[in-house]
């Protein structure tokens, strides 16, 4: 269904990406989910297309966009039906890029966002510890100040696009300052002694998209490196978390409207007890349980989207967002499994592949718990603890 947020031009650029996507990324799904990761290449092609600086300022590079049309990127590139693959371009321009663009002085950007605009570096985010999830301010990483550069310690885990990255803004505390006040970004660079990083990490889902640990040992972070204020790291991740959650509700819905599209279709090519599975009324009520199910979704999804693009504050609405997309996508690609039967449970059918990278969703970018509590604060049913 058509919604009143698009107006001509995005649906055009929709057609478009569409294109790029039915031609340059979908024959190459397989290949990339068995390699455990996206070619430079697609960077670069993408770079090239302009596709990686859609909301970015055309001085450095972008297309100086508003968020609907990056929405309507990350839609359709989720719709090659490798999440993965849209993970892995969606973290370099949505969690990792954004906070050079939005914190960054003019010298970080033309250095570090104007060569990933172009696909020519990739760039990640790294938060997530081995002993700090969810509870962001618990981070261990430190970054103790000397003369003119920081010494880098720490360890990060779970780092999307953390094996080739050729960069990584990383949160490290820089002070024993209090809790949500001790922690700055910093962007360092792959190639600085003392960086490394692990093996790619062997996933349930987003196969396609590397995901690694990283390691600091005494990295020497010059300080015309670090983003924004020192110990103002925090406010700066928690104001990246709203555009972050409104990706991963925009990518469940895009990808539950794959996984209901193939059960619709196999309900109509398949065939038991001499009729095809769509003439079955307990399987069409099931499909449109799935489409209205999907609705509730991209309805809450495209007015956090829209408010978002108005430049208001959307913590709520992407919480709301979040916490249920998160959690349909799971419920439609389990009932579109459940409608393909025991051909959905083999790998050569790709609903297998959707219910996979399904259950990311309500864990990444903060899990279905956290964003309930979250709302507990911001509907007033107990105040800030």
């Amino acid at each position: 269904m058509s919604h009143w947020m698009f107006n001509e031009e995005h649906e055009m650029f929709r057609k478009t990406v569409r294109k790029f996507v039915d031609k340059e990324v979908v024959p190459h799904v397989e290949e990339w989910e068995e390699a455990g990761e996206v070619p430079r290449s697609l960077f670069e092609r993408s770079g090239e297309l302009g596709y990686l600086g859609i909301k970015f300022p055309e001085e450095y590079g972008g297309g100086g966009m508003d968020f609907i049309t990056e929405a309507v990127f990350l839609e359709e590139l989720t719709k090659c039906g490798s999440s993965g693959i849209g993970a892995a371009i969606g973290a370099h321009i949505g969690i990792a890029m954004t906070p050079v663009w939005r914190f960054g002085n003019h010298e970080q950007k033309k250095k570090y966002l104007e060569p990933a605009i172009q696909g020519k570096r990739i760039a990640a985010l790294g938060i997530t510890e081995p002993g700090a999830g969810s509870d962001v301010a618990s981070i261990s990483t430190r970054a103790e100040k000397r003369g003119d550069h920081y010494v880098l310690n720490g360890s990060k885990t779970f780092i999307t696009n953390g094996v080739q990255a050729d960069y990584v803004v990383v949160a490290a505390k820089t002070s024993d300052g209090p809790k949500h006040r001790n922690i700055s970004l910093f962007i360092v660079e792959r190639s600085w002694e003392g960086f490394s990083a692990g093996k790619k990490l062997d996933k349930l889902g987003w196969r396609a998209s590397d995901t690694g640990e990283l390691y600091f040992e005494n990295v020497k972070v010059p300080k015309e490196n670090r983003i924004g204020e020192e110990n103002h790291g925090f406010q700066y991740m928690m104001t990246n978390f709203q555009w972050e959650r409104i990706m991963m509700a925009l990518t469940s819905v895009a990808l539950a409207e794959k996984a209901l599209d193939d059960a619709i279709r196999y309900s109509k090519e398949r065939t038991q007890f001499g009729r095809s599975l769509h003439r079955f009324q307990v399987l069409r009520h099931k499909m449109v349980d799935m489409a209205v199910d999907i609705e509730k979704a991209k309805n809450m999804t495209y007015r956090a989207v829209y408010l978002c693009n108005r430049g208001k504050d959307v913590t709520t609405e992407a919480t709301m967002a979040k916490a249920y997309a998160g959690e349909m996508v799971s419920r439609v690609c389990d009932q579109a499994l459940q409608i393909h039967g025991g051909n959905g449970y083999m790998m050569e059918y790709p609903v297998q592949r959707y219910w996979r990278d399904a259950r990311i969703q309500s864990i990444g970018g903060g899990t279905t718990q956290i964003m309930n509590e979250i709302l507990v604060k911001r509907l007033g049913i107990v105040s800030n603890e």
